[in-house]
């Protein structure tokens, strides 16, 4: 499908990737009506999209608020961002995700029925493979186990958008991240680190075992651009793609960068972590997606995990 020029609608488009996939859809010359929240999303990651004349923020909430379908009037596709991103968040709060994730993307999938949208894409998650045994992952891998609350909730999701696209003849483009990194991130280890090392320049609390999980992480560019063209080359009723980077990092190498750009030196005092190592229940200790499947139809990142961690670290510093 072909998107320049078209009307779209962006759940969570103040949230980290959703901001970026707004600036990228509007620098496309689309027509974007970015709705948010705020619960997590920050109005200021949206400063330069409201000075674009083709973009309009709507302060709505998927669970509480009412008249979803007057925003897809004319809508050629959804991406549906929103969502309660803190993993970790699962083992002390049962519902979060279940509302946040499961019912926000039914609350969607209803409207877009109701309004005849064609076409969804969806972010979903690398943790919806669970601790996979064949790594790196490709998408066809299976049975698909999660650990986490976070990544069952988005296997859920992925397949109420299935289903529906199925029964209501819609289009959809699943997408499997790994861990996305870059400016305007509000959560994750990178973001964790630089907080503890403001606070004590002398000490770095790591959970976990040393040297700690060891992931993918992909830059945000490249995950935007990873998104477009997936939609671009998507012929399927139901495509799946992962994003991800071509390699893998761990923990200790992310303080590593983390400290090295703070000029630091600080002593790093690792928790011990949970079930073998891990850094909280349902962490995932090994994930490499196999992303042969999105460059085999042209999309290549071009930073490596640990370049995309530096590049991320540089820019939340403001260097």
């Amino acid at each position: 499908m072909i998107i320049e020029g078209k009307k779209v609608l962006v759940t969570g488009a103040a949230g980290f990737i959703g901001s970026h996939l707004v600036d990228k859809l509007l620098s496309m010359k689309c027509e974007v009506i970015g709705i948010d929240n705020l619960s997590s999303g920050k109005e200021e990651f949206l400063k330069s999209a409201k000075r674009k004349k083709k973009f309009k923020f709507v302060k709505y909430d998927l669970l509480e608020d009412e008249g979803l379908e007057e925003y897809m009037d004319g809508v050629s596709m959804v991406f549906h961002l929103a969502a309660n991103p803190d993993v970790r968040i699962g083992e002390s709060d049962t519902s979060t995700h279940l509302e946040q994730n499961i019912i926000a993307t039914y609350v969607v999938l209803e409207a877009m029925r109701a309004m005849g949208v064609p076409t969804i894409a969806f972010t979903s998650t690398s943790t919806v493979y669970g601790e996979a045994e064949k790594v790196p992952t490709p998408e066809n891998y299976g049975p698909l186990v999660p650990i986490s609350l976070y990544g069952g909730s988005k296997l859920a999701s992925e397949a109420m958008i299935s289903a529906y696209a199925h029964t209501f003849d819609m289009r959809a483009v699943l997408y499997r991240f790994a861990n996305v990194v870059g400016p305007r991130s509000t959560h994750g280890v990178i973001y964790d680190f630089i907080k503890k090392l403001k606070e004590n320049p002398n000490e770095l609390e790591i959970l976990g075992e040393e040297p700690g999980t060891k992931k993918s992480y992909v830059h945000i560019e490249d995950t935007i651009e990873g998104i477009i063209h997936g939609v671009h080359v998507s012929m399927d009723r139901v495509s799946i793609y992962n994003i991800g980077s071509e390699d893998m990092t761990d923990v200790k190498t992310i303080a590593d960068i983390v400290s090295e750009e703070m000029g630091l030196k600080p002593q790093y005092r690792w928790t011990g972590g949970v079930d073998g190592g891990r850094g909280w229940k349902g962490d995932v200790k090994l994930m490499h997606l196999d992303i042969s499947a999105l460059k085999s139809k042209g999309w290549t990142p071009k930073m490596s995990s640990d370049e995309a961690i530096r590049a991320t670290v540089k820019a939340l510093l403001g260097k």
